[in-house]
């Protein structure tokens, strides 16, 4: 296993991971994540942290914090999940990738005592990324949860600020089935004496981070509250305002424990997240003539602020490219898109996904008309044969559907 695809192929088959197969590597406590840290000679202690949580928004606000803390000068690590074309956009600093030669040292250094423990994909990802941030000296981390907080590998870190975008219903299966249950496993991330930033108010998860926090003496603040001047971003999509909003109040918070953010660098740092951090598939225009935008919006809440978004768009005919994975509550999503769009069901290369076929049978139900085409590409391209220049193609329904396409 000398090659950085051969280390890739290991990582992403050799053992279970929440991407390609669904529950088999959520684990019932952080005992493995701890034991790694101490194999790793606990690399979370020796950089302070910003550890974002939330059903939708987390990626992007932890991108746009670390592209304005860049902006001010610091030397930024950035972990998120999942990728869209390349495993390395998971770990970053000042927006460059980790190095494929750093991915195979850490692999192979470390593999005997993988297999031994039987470290999922995500906690062995989380490892690498924390050494490699202790490796170069980061200023400051942003970490984005990978899915709920309590039990995610990523809460190990030891964070200025914390942040919880908002609550809404996705991994319910490990999470809960209401709200409150899910706000729960999100206010996990709350620590001891650290601040909390909630970027969204809702009655009824307000009471569950109300009580953690005060718990555990945190200060609690509100984004909505905070009295955050508006600006602009290189984030398009109306949806990126409450997640503007919730950056805005956790940039506040550093700033008053003496972190050196200038408004100019909050400014400067919103306009340019995408070229200081990579960042891909939020809204993002893949061409003009027909115009094809792509969205990663994947669960009810997501979805409904970026279909809104999509009809306040000007076009003549509506075209959807849309896949979708096998545990996605279907009843709650599909009522959510345009019967005046023509459809190509298609089918994400992964394990977990729904079958186009499937798919199909489930969006006639609730009155969506188009075909089958299997692959997402294949699907794209019919597409763009089809619109015409005044028209307007649509990208998403999973986050793995955007990456084929990326």
């Amino acid at each position: 296993m000398n090659t950085y695809q051969d280390t890739l192929d290991w990582l992403f088959s050799q053992l279970p991971m929440y991407q390609r197969v669904g529950g088999a590597a959520y684990k019932a406590d952080l005992s493995n994540t701890w034991a790694l840290m101490d194999q790793l000679n606990n690399p979370q202690d020796h950089f302070p942290a910003v550890h974002i949580a939330g059903t939708n928004g987390k990626g992007s606000v932890s991108h746009m914090i670390a592209s304005v803390l860049q902006t001010a000068g610091y030397k930024v690590g950035l972990y998120t999940s999942p990728h869209l074309s390349d495993f390395r956009e998971r770990i970053r600093i000042n927006g460059q990738m980790i190095a494929e030669n750093e991915v195979v040292d850490f692999i192979q250094t470390n593999r005997e005592f993988f297999l031994e423990g039987k470290f999922s994909f995500f906690e062995m990802t989380v490892g690498m990324a924390f050494e490699h941030f202790r490796k170069h000296m980061v200023d400051i981390a942003v970490i984005e949860v990978g899915m709920g907080g309590r039990l995610d590998s990523t809460n190990v870190v030891n964070p200025e600020v914390c942040a919880i975008t908002n609550i809404g219903f996705d991994h319910m299966r490990f999470l809960g089935n209401t709200l409150p249950e899910i706000a729960g496993e999100k206010a996990g991330i709350i620590k001891a004496g650290v601040p909390v930033v909630i970027g969204e108010y809702q009655e009824e998860t307000w009471p569950v981070f109300k009580q953690r926090a005060n718990h555990l003496n945190a200060p609690l603040y509100r984004a909505d509250q905070m009295k955050l001047k508006a600006l602009e971003s290189d984030l398009k999509g109306s949806y990126q305002e409450f997640n503007k909003l919730t950056a805005l109040a956790v940039l506040e918070i550093l700033n008053r424990k003496d972190w050196k953010i200038e408004s100019n660098d909050i400014e400067q740092g919103l306009l340019h997240v995408v070229a200081n951090t990579g960042l891909m598939g939020r809204w993002q225009l893949l061409g003009t003539e027909p115009k094809i935008i792509c969205d990663t919006a994947h669960n009810k809440e997501g979805l409904q602020l970026v279909l809104k978004q999509l009809l306040n768009e000007d076009f003549e005919q509506l075209f959807i490219v849309l896949g979708t994975l096998a545990d996605k509550d279907l009843d709650s999503i599909l009522p959510l898109f345009p019967k005046q769009a023509y459809y190509y069901f298609t089918t994400p290369d992964i394990p977990r996904a729904l079958s186009a076929d499937k798919l199909m049978d489930q969006a006639i139900k609730f009155g969506l008309r188009g075909e089958v085409v299997e692959q997402v590409v294949a699907a794209l391209e019919l597409a763009k044969r089809k619109a015409n220049p005044k028209d307007l193609i649509f990208v998403g329904g999973s986050t793995f559907v955007v990456a084929e396409v990326l």
